[in-house]
């Protein structure tokens, strides 16, 4: 990576640039923007790195009324990616002009959207089986600074204390009891009844925060903290709520639709009943209740791929309740890239 990818803006020379100390720059880079444009979008073709001028003479133009100038200049910092943001952080913190402000805003979500409709893509192309990393780069459609750090030693902390109250004797049932006292007396984790449709239910950091969360998070925190204890324990993707099946440990996960599968199923786990054990029966007469057809797929365990876009689906019925069009729009597009 080039040195200067890391060199961020002096900040005394922002506060210049709106005292107006370079006026006469901005004047002229305004005359040449579409030269200039031009030669930095074929320079980035044959390299993709920038320059301190380049970015400095960008920003200047942040606050021009032409919006076609406007939109030149973001697609140009849409262009530089990742690198171009803390420029753009610190082009935003000395600035007093809200409209800058507003667009410099704009350029950044379209950078790290961007960049996450690239992380999903790939990941459910390469890396689908491990879905902690699935669920952290969804995290970051909302939370693009995540820790990702924290939420993987809030998670080890309570593998380890489920750990510590496990030996080899114990039955499936014994193992099931530990891990629901741990996570539903000792950590208090629960449903969230109150704002049961809450977009922030959705999101593994906010969970493992307030304690509280939707019947897929619950499970997701639940299939991972048993994925580290070697616990076969899987999602069930059924129609208005999220399950989880402890299998037999000889069950065979590649085929799906083996039929035989559900004869290696022991029982069935409610996380959002804070850990409740019911049988075959009980879905069943879930379905009937529904009006539903019983389907192998309500029965069987999903994969990683059908978890994340449940938890998309549960983010764009949450944020059309809000009212928030722009954000249903963007998880939709995050849904075609899986």
């Amino acid at each position: 990576m080039p040195l200067i990818w890391g060199i961020f803006i002096n900040n005394q020379l922002f506060k210049s640039i709106n005292k107006g100390f370079v006026k006469n720059l901005k004047l002229q880079a305004k005359k040449m923007v579409y030269i200039n444009i031009f030669l930095f979008s074929m320079a980035a073709k044959r390299k993709q790195e920038m320059s301190l001028k380049e970015v400095i003479a960008l920003i200047t133009l942040l606050d021009d009324p032409d919006e076609v100038i406007y939109s030149q200049v973001k697609d140009r910092f849409v262009s530089l990616g990742p690198p171009a943001i803390p420029h753009l952080e610190t082009a935003w913190e000395n600035s007093f002009d809200a409209i800058m402000q507003k667009r410099i805003e704009i350029i950044i979500h379209t950078i790290q959207f961007e960049r996450l409709q690239k992380a999903l893509k790939a990941w459910a192309k390469e890396e689908q089986d491990d879905l902690l990393k699935g669920i952290l780069i969804l995290a970051r459609y909302q939370y693009p600074d995540l820790d990702e750090n924290k939420i993987k030693k809030q998670l080890h902390q309570i593998k380890q204390d489920v750990w510590l109250e496990l030996h080899e004797d114990l039955t499936a049932l014994e193992k099931v009891k530990i891990i629901n006292h741990i996570l539903f007396e000792v950590h208090q984790f629960s449903g969230n009844i109150t704002n049961y449709h809450a977009p922030q239910n959705s999101f593994i950091n906010n969970v493992l925060e307030s304690k509280k969360g939707n019947p897929l998070m619950l499970s997701v925190v639940y299939i991972l903290i048993c994925k580290e204890l070697n616990i076969p324990v899987y999602g069930i993707n059924l129609p208005q709520h999220f399950v989880l099946a402890y299998l037999n440990d000889y069950a065979n996960l590649m085929d799906v639709n083996n039929k035989t599968l559900s004869n290696n199923i022991l029982f069935y786990i409610n996380p959002f009943s804070k850990g409740l054990m019911f049988n075959q029966k009980d879905i069943d007469q879930f379905l009937k209740q529904l009006n539903l057809e019983p389907e192998a797929k309500y029965y069987l365990p999903c994969n990683n791929v059908e978890i994340l876009k449940r938890c998309l689906n549960n983010l764009i019925f949450s944020y059309e309740k809000l009212g928030y069009m722009e954000k249903v729009t963007e998880l939709k597009d995050l849904d075609k890239q899986i």
